[in-house]
């Protein structure tokens, strides 16, 4: 069985941006910076056969390419038993078209449809027991966060692989987003 997830890898330079945020909090668990990854669909459990139908479904996947943007940082969980901290990603049309025609391809490799919220991040630590005053620090020190726009010109399958240190995450099949359309390049070099 391999466990699966769809997403958008990083380069170098947003990695290297966001792993410099980190620190500052006590039990945080602060992730490889070789493990962040904008999540478009996380699968689960698949067996050989439905990782290459879904291969093959996301293959088909059609979208122009696009520019994301990455700033802002905040928490999940409560206020007072947080869970995890991130950085935030705009939940643009272009992000969201691409997100729907990923859905779409898991459900015709034959995977049930997603029902959870999307909500684009990139996780950069895991919480355990860690003080929510300090945490609400680390947001404020951190809160004006930017890269510069990131080009999206594809996405990956991913697989990952769980051990008692957290999960790595290896890319085994990345897929090409089609240019952005004529006009739309036109308008941005205008």
């Amino acid at each position: 069985m391999l466990r699966v997830f769809v997403g958008l890898a990083l380069p170098e330079s947003v990695r290297d941006a966001l792993y410099r945020l980190g620190g500052g909090v006590p039990g945080a668990r602060w992730l490889d910076p070789a493990n962040y990854h904008v999540t478009l669909r996380f699968i689960g459990e698949v067996d050989e056969p439905q990782a290459a139908d879904l291969d093959a479904a996301l293959a088909r996947v059609s979208a122009p390419s696009f520019g994301l943007e990455i700033g802002g940082v905040g928490h999940f969980g409560t206020r007072t038993r947080p869970s995890s901290i991130w950085a935030g990603v705009e939940n643009s049309a272009p992000l969201a078209f691409l997100k729907d025609k990923v859905d779409r391809a898991a459900v015709a490799a034959g995977l049930g449809p997603d029902d959870h919220r999307f909500t684009p991040h990139i996780t950069l630590a895991r919480l355990r027991g860690a003080p929510a005053l300090r945490i609400a620090d680390w947001e404020r020190h951190h809160n004006l966060f930017r890269v510069p726009t990131m080009s999206v010109d594809g996405f990956t399958l991913f697989r990952s692989h769980l051990s008692h240190l957290g999960a790595a995450y290896e890319p085994l099949m990345d897929y090409p987003l089609a240019p952005p359309p004529a006009d739309a390049t036109a308008a941005s070099s205008a």
